[in-house]
């Protein structure tokens, strides 16, 4: 039985983690889902939300946008949209996006076709002001 997982974070625009981890904790969309060493092969999709590591003692969080997760081998590929460390996320700015979020989604019905994509706006300021007060990496 293995004792660590790799995992390789990554976007569009960066690899954001590449490193052997303990276990991982992740944003599923019915929920949140453990990795633990020898998983069973997996490949799911995530939702916004917030994604930890262990790391010997200590847990690291992540602010993730949707994307996908497969784990095969001890080896865990995320791919995700956006990837926000929580010491890389500026708090204003993030308060800032949920005070704009806010304010379109007053003047929107559900039914508009704006309405969900304010509404994903919300969930990511709002999953990276949690983030950022976590602190870690």
């Amino acid at each position: 039985m293995a004792e660590k997982l790799k995992i390789d974070l990554v976007t569009p625009y960066r690899r954001v983690l590449s490193e052997e981890v303990d276990e991982i904790t992740a944003p599923g969309l019915v929920g949140e889902f453990g990795i633990l060493p020898s998983h069973t092969p997996l490949l799911t999709t995530l939702r916004i939300g917030e994604l930890s590591y262990r790391k010997g003692g200590e847990t690291f969080h992540i602010a993730v946008n949707w994307g996908y997760v497969e784990v095969e081998n001890d080896h865990v590929t995320i791919l995700v949209e956006t990837a926000e460390p929580s010491d890389e996320i500026d708090l204003e700015r993030a308060k800032q996006a949920l005070g704009r979020a806010e304010e379109a989604l007053k003047k929107l019905s559900p039914e508009d076709k704006e309405f969900a994509i304010m509404k994903a706006a919300l969930d990511r300021a709002l999953v990276r002001i949690q983030v950022a007060g976590r602190g870690g990496r």
